[in-house]
């Protein structure tokens, strides 16, 4: 990720927009539509001062969209994840090269089992019933931001 300045506010909005993802799906299991729209409607702004060439840069990053829309649509069709969940990995996806994306569902991944684990004790030890609600928008959250981060912190990257 890199640009001028623009290109690093608008990463910042990005990461504020996760942030309220994380909040909305914590306090009502719920991802709201504007967040998802605001996310999605940003990358192409990031796309220009990030000089991102129409072919192939955005077609890439458009059709790596389309495909993890697919994939976890399809994850969601057998009910083991949420829409919201769905439309905020593909609008999220619309920021990330491929394997930035790779690293970030891995991170999500993790983060997604620390979680489930936690809701689960939470659920035993409070005596709920019925199934188990994940709010797996903070395992996306976690990903995403961990990977955008590793441009400003990792000096390696």
């Amino acid at each position: 990720m890199t640009g001028g300045i623009l290109a690093h506010v608008l990463v910042a909005a990005l990461g504020c927009l996760l942030l309220v993802a994380v909040f909305t799906d914590l306090k009502g299991r719920t991802i709201e539509h504007w967040t998802v729209a605001a996310i999605a409607l940003l990358a192409p702004f990031y796309w220009w001062t990030a000089n991102y060439a129409l072919w192939p840069d955005v077609a890439i990053q458009i059709g790596i969209a389309i495909g993890v829309f697919a994939l976890f649509a399809g994850v969601y069709a057998i009910g083991m994840m949420g829409g919201g969940d769905v439309k905020l990995l593909a609008a999220l996806a619309l920021w990330l090269p491929i394997v930035p994306l790779f690293n970030m569902l891995f991170i999500m991944a993790i983060a997604g089992g620390v979680i489930t684990l936690i809701a689960l004790i939470f659920h035993k030890i409070r005596k709920l019933n019925g199934q188990i609600e994940v709010p797996y928008g903070v395992a996306i959250a976690i990903g995403g931001l961990w990977v955008m981060s590793e441009h400003y912190f990792n000096q390696f990257a």
